[in-house]
């Protein structure tokens, strides 16, 4: 079992390049309920971002608690990330709305002005 927990503020995920080099990048996460597959914690971001590229490439991630600048705090663990469902971009938006209450509501207010016609997607992280 992996030492992430839903008390921890920061996620560094870690997805990897073609040529195998991975990229970490700290990012707000949220747990959700389990589903038939097992433990899952929702990512915000954009369609466009490389992260999101990467996991539609492949999937294939790295998961540990950090600080916001990205500071490892726990152990690393394998994952799959996929992008995620219409319902689970909503479980993903609604989880991370209220965890981050007031941050994550001036970011979408923020992304509605500034980047209207931006695509917005959930990652589904499955730590194994």
């Amino acid at each position: 079992m992996d030492a992430i927990g839903d008390g921890d503020r920061y996620l560094n995920l870690e997805t990897f390049r073609r040529d195998g080099r991975g990229v970490k990048t700290p990012v707000w996460f949220a747990e959700g309920p389990p589903d038939a597959a097992g433990r899952r914690l929702f990512v915000y971001t954009t369609g466009d971002a490389g992260k999101t590229k990467r996991v539609r490439r492949d999937g294939i991630a790295r998961v540990a608690p950090c600080d916001m600048k990205g500071t490892v705090r726990g152990p690393w663990s394998a994952a799959v990330a996929t992008i995620g469902s219409a319902e689970e971009f909503a479980l993903g938006m609604r989880l991370l709305d209220r965890k981050y209450f007031p941050w994550k509501q001036i970011l979408n207010l923020s992304a509605r002005i500034f980047h209207p016609g931006r695509q917005r997607v959930v990652l589904v992280i499955r730590p194994g």
